[in-house]
């Protein structure tokens, strides 16, 4: 019965369950370490990022004869002086919309709540579908309003953390850019045989996984965000630099970020001009189905192979456990977990084939 898969899975999430028992009761041997690593996880994510977007470039650099100091040096200038451009574009209309918005801000929100006492005092008028389903949404407007202060005060501690922090980014980003092939090396030497070279490729797999989520999702964003730009600018909607700003942060997230950028530019559309939601609906609605359709399928192809459905629940739980940061990293987190369960499953299949020709 020991040999039994069913029997070894169940001791195995006992023991998981037992460790995190034990874990919880002594959690605060741990704190000093928990502590260290909410300073240092949001500089690191954000090196990281920086990392998988100008690694491309370092290995053309490299390729050509470049040494490391060298292609790390044009780099850095490289990121300042994109960085300084795009500030020096769209820095100053940014200003201006941000204060339009700052000065208009009192008058958007009389705006929402006439809309919303309107609504909930013709209520009755509406056919009993249309009725029901104010009453859902009325229902759950608190809850939807926690959730979502909480996502924001989130978010807006990691910035102010990264704002303090903002030196250990470059200090991260630097290094990753100048020991990033001592990693693995540094990890799987500790191991011998076939369990060294099982070690290798799952830190290869999974380094490959990162780069194309996070190279592909940016890439995918950005597209998004041009193509947004270009129909509300057509359509003269206001605000659009910041609205195009916010869509491309909230395309990051898959399937749910796109819908969430969706809501501001409705909002603005409505209060502006109501026949221009039906112009922001088609222009969100059109970009969705060009993402979805050609966009997404040529950059990130099947290398995450990961269900709609299970996207949006992962994200979900994310948002409760851990915010918008949790949100952010739920579908990086939960692919890389996979490639580990994969791997091992494999290596248990083969080592369980090997075993069977033996005997």
């Amino acid at each position: 019965m020991t040999r039994k898969l069913w029997f070894q899975v169940g001791i195995g999430v006992l023991i998981i369950l037992l460790v995190i028992k034990y874990f919880i009761e002594i959690h605060w041997i741990f704190s000093p370490l928990v502590i260290i690593f909410k300073a240092v996880f949001v500089p690191l994510l954000l090196g990281g990022v920086l990392y998988y977007i100008t690694e491309p470039f370092q290995r053309i650099l490299e390729k050509h004869k470049w040494p490391r100091w060298a292609s790390i040096l044009a780099i850095v200038i490289g990121l300042v002086a994109v960085v300084g451009g795009v500030l020096f574009i769209i820095g100053s209309p940014i200003a201006t919309q941000v204060n339009a918005l700052v000065k208009n801000a009192p008058m958007i929100g009389q705006k929402i709540q006439e809309a919303l006492d309107y609504v909930l005092s013709n209520k009755e008028n509406f056919p009993p579908q249309l009725k029901d389903l104010i009453e859902d949404i009325t229902n759950s407007v608190q809850d939807i309003a926690i959730v979502a202060s909480g996502w924001l005060v989130s978010f807006l501690q990691s910035i102010v953390s990264v704002s303090m922090l903002m030196i250990l980014i470059p200090f991260f980003f630097v290094f990753m850019l100048k020991d990033h092939e001592k990693l693995a090396p540094s990890i799987y030497k500790y191991f011998h045989g076939e369990r060294r070279e099982w070690v290798k490729k799952t830190l290869s797999e999974i380094d490959d996984v990162l780069r194309t989520y996070i190279q592909g999702q940016l890439l995918i964003s950005f597209i998004l965000a041009m193509m947004m730009c270009v129909g509300y600018l057509i359509i003269g909607l206001e605000y659009t630099l910041l609205l195009v700003i916010f869509a491309f942060f909230m395309n990051m997230i898959p399937f749910i970020g796109p819908w969430i950028s969706f809501a501001p530019a409705v909002i603005i559309a409505v209060i502006q001009d109501p026949i221009l939601v039906v112009w922001v609906s088609v222009i969100t609605l059109l970009s969705q189905q060009i993402e979805s359709n050609f966009i997404t399928p040529n950059v990130m192809g099947k290398s995450l192979d990961i269900h709609p459905l299970t996207v949006i629940t992962i994200i979900l739980a994310a948002g409760n456990i851990a915010g918008f940061i949790g949100i952010v990293i739920a579908v990086p987190f939960y692919a890389v977990v996979k490639v580990i369960v994969s791997n091992i499953y494999d290596e248990r299949m083969s080592i369980k084939k090997t075993a069977t020709k033996s005997v």
